[in-house]
């Protein structure tokens, strides 16, 4: 993996403020992967303090930053588009519904309207998939149907709450993994970072990571649910160490999920982590992102906080559900120069 290069002045300003954990304090353990190796540095992670209202400042920041208009925010939608984890979580999903948004996945925006942008021909789908356990097959199916390498992430143990028995929360992704996932979304458990438990919920994550093999394991940290920005940043300093590939948000089940004071305190780690290890690992807001004006946001603070290499795929997810209709209905709007009625777009 690529080093991390430094940060720039924009990327700088206020991190003195937003993080003074100690510097330069002792590894305690190195623990080695099949692939990686993570830093397990407790020390680290018990001295951290978050300045909340730094926090706050920087995220004003962000939200108040002009964004890009006609064409150019054409573009930035369309880098948007591939970003999302096109996502169903609900308690009626049936193989139709899979089915039908592997389908949207594939074709996101209506090829009529990528052709008059001359984008027709860039192979322009979602990120991935993203569904329950027991979905996971019929997802795999309809893309191979489909004759699309697209990857399907499932959620897994215990979503949303992950309050089931460690066991039950492993085979669920040993079961998703065989039925054909390469994307894992787990959800930590939030009583171990409640109670201080660190070590703990490192050797939880390590076993998850162990369970998901060669499938990439982004954690979600149910930010609405940790109770201070300090916890998020630890949270998120353990996930990494622990060989998340990305960290994540929410569940989008809880009364907050992704927020952008959350967000800034989540990427502040994810750069502290890497300035000191090395190793990218990725970012992933969910929960609540419905409009296009966010994504475009969310892309922003990316850019400002992360650097364009945080603007691929690779190291940038949008978990949404409602979001691709919105964007659709921009891009829509851009190249008529009309908004859309509601049967002029594909179902999601």
């Amino acid at each position: 993996m690529d080093s991390c290069s430094e940060p720039s002045k924009v990327q700088n300003e206020n991190a003195s403020e937003l993080s003074n954990h100690v510097e330069n304090a002792p590894l305690l353990e190195a623990v080695s992967s099949p692939s990686n190796e993570y830093s397990r540095d407790l020390e680290w992670v018990l001295k951290v303090r978050v300045n909340t209202q730094a926090v706050l400042k920087r995220a004003q920041q962000i939200q108040g930053r002009k964004v890009a208009k006609k064409q150019w925010q054409a573009a930035w939608l369309l880098k948007a588009v591939t970003c999302i984890d096109l996502t169903t979580l609900a308690g009626d999903d049936t193989p139709s519904n899979v089915h039908r948004l592997c389908m949207k996945a594939t074709q996101p925006i209506r090829h009529d309207l990528l052709k008059s942008m001359d984008m027709h021909d860039k192979g322009i789908t979602t990120a991935a998939v993203c569904v329950y356990p027991s979905r996971v097959a019929d997802a795999v199916k309809s893309l191979k149907a489909a004759n699309s390498s697209l990857p399907v992430a499932s959620v897994a143990t215990g979503f949303p709450a992950g309050q089931t028995p460690l066991k039950t929360r492993l085979e669920e992704v040993q079961m998703a993994v065989e039925d054909g996932a390469t994307e894992i979304d787990i959800v930590i458990n939030r009583t171990l970072a409640l109670t201080g438990q660190w070590r703990a919920l490192y050797d939880e994550i390590r076993q998850f990571r162990e369970a998901c093999g060669d499938a990439h394991m982004k954690t979600i940290l149910a930010v609405g649910e940790l109770g201070t920005f300090t916890n998020v940043y630890k949270a998120s300093l353990v996930s990494m160490m622990a060989g998340s590939d990305f960290i994540k948000t929410s569940t989008g089940k809880e009364s907050v999920n992704a927020t952008y004071p959350v967000a800034i305190v989540m990427v502040r780690a994810i750069r502290d982590y890497c300035l000191r290890t090395g190793y990218k690992v990725g970012f992933k807001p969910a929960g609540g992102i419905r409009t296009a004006q966010e994504s475009l946001v969310w892309l922003t603070l990316m850019k400002e906080e992360l650097g364009d290499e945080w603007l691929s795929p690779h190291l940038f997810r949008l978990g949404a559900s409602s979001l691709l209709a919105d964007i659709e209905r921009q891009i829509y709007h851009y190249v008529t120069g009309r908004y859309p009625a509601y049967h002029e777009l594909p179902m999601a």
